[in-house]
């Protein structure tokens, strides 16, 4: 298996710096994946994707299987709705960390649930996208040298 590490976006993630930067910050999602490239370093590969369509996460998570040693997801709002996402999850051997910028469980109730945190080997919420840095820290350990 190729050291390499699936980041995957959910939807809106595409928006943000412009959506609600009071709950989800100022950088952009290039930004994110600048850092989550720096954080990877010449460890492995990294392969950074986004996607407004639940389909299409679950393609990748399920292509996944074959092609990366781990998964680091922001599943945003389909943390909350998605057993698809969680069932493709649970096919994919490999470690997998959960990352939200906000803290979800202080905000909506309707948030407080996530089904991927089901199949989740780590779950950082609530640090901005410094978050993202560490879940690729953690994957790595998780994964091993």
């Amino acid at each position: 298996m190729p050291k390499s590490i699936l980041v995957l976006n959910g939807p809106n993630l595409n928006l943000l710096g412009t959506r609600q930067p009071e709950i989800y910050g100022a950088d952009t999602l290039p930004d994110v994946e600048r850092k989550c490239r720096d954080a990877i370093g010449e460890w492995g590969t990294l392969d950074f994707r986004q996607s407004n369509y639940e389909g299409e996460l679950v393609t990748w998570i399920q292509e996944a299987r074959d092609t990366h040693a781990g998964i680091l997801i922001n599943p945003a709002a389909y943390s909350h709705t998605s057993v698809a996402i969680l069932d493709a999850l649970n096919m994919f051997e490999a470690s997998v960390v959960e990352v939200h910028i906000s803290d979800i469980h202080q905000r909506e109730e309707f948030r407080h649930f996530s089904y991927v945190s089901q199949r989740a080997d780590h779950i950082i919420v609530g640090k901005g996208v410094a978050g993202y840095v560490e879940g690729i820290h953690k994957l790595i350990q998780l994964i091993g040298s």
